[in-house]
């Protein structure tokens, strides 16, 4: 197979300057609606790319759970690789690709733990079987077989089968503080619409078009 041809027309009306919104969390709000309304599976999916001490990038998938004019916000095991690269270097790359919509948003910024409280509040709205992984995985380890984590879960589920089952020490979010998000729309003959807000001072956003 030649995957040289694999390629797709992208048949789409686009987007301009003056139908975005001056605020770029208002407009990813926007999107993530239209995403939300398609019925896309996963449409809070975002790579997440950060870099470890060496400068080597790695990248993964992660859920966006909560978003407002502060930021993009994500939870982990706190003792995971990503959370060691962030310790290193916050700065960090998201990417959510809303490819049956032919549309990207590209987001850079820094990462930073956000309070113990929202993380607690997240905690306990999740189901009681996350809640539990949460607690049997040593996230990023290595570890010698699956029985491991099977049997770490039933000595969680004897652990806290009464009553509520307490926020782990080393779990919680990480809100990505934006400094730049861009909005990608595929196009015809691949002269796609960009638009980048970049961050100039504490709540002002300069906007431009780049070329494909």
């Amino acid at each position: 197979m030649d995957i040289g041809d694999i390629r797709k027309e992208y048949e789409t009306s686009g987007v301009s300057r003056n139908e975005l919104h001056d605020d770029p969390h208002k407009q990813f709000e926007r999107w993530f609606n239209d995403a939300v309304a398609a019925e896309l599976e996963y449409p809070n999916g975002m790579c997440l790319a950060t870099v470890d001490s060496d400068g080597a990038p790695t990248v993964r998938t992660v859920l966006l759970k909560m978003y407002d004019h502060r930021g993009f916000v994500f939870f982990t095991n706190y003792e995971s690789k990503k959370a060691v690269q962030i310790k290193g270097n916050s700065q960090v790359a998201l990417v959510f690709p809303w490819l049956e919509l032919n549309r990207q948003v590209k987001i850079t910024g820094r990462a930073e733990k956000i309070s113990t409280a929202e993380s607690l509040k997240y905690f306990a709205s999740r189901p009681r079987g996350s809640q539990l992984g949460a607690w049997c995985s040593p996230q990023s380890q290595t570890i010698d077989s699956r029985a491991m984590l099977e049997n770490a879960l039933a000595r969680m589920t004897e652990k806290f089968a009464k009553g509520k089952i307490p926020l782990p020490d080393f779990w919680g979010g990480y809100r990505v503080v934006p400094n730049s998000i861009e909005f990608w729309q595929g196009r015809e003959n691949r002269l796609h619409d960009r638009f980048m807000y970049t961050l100039v001072d504490d709540d002002r956003w300069e906007i431009q078009r780049l070329a494909p």
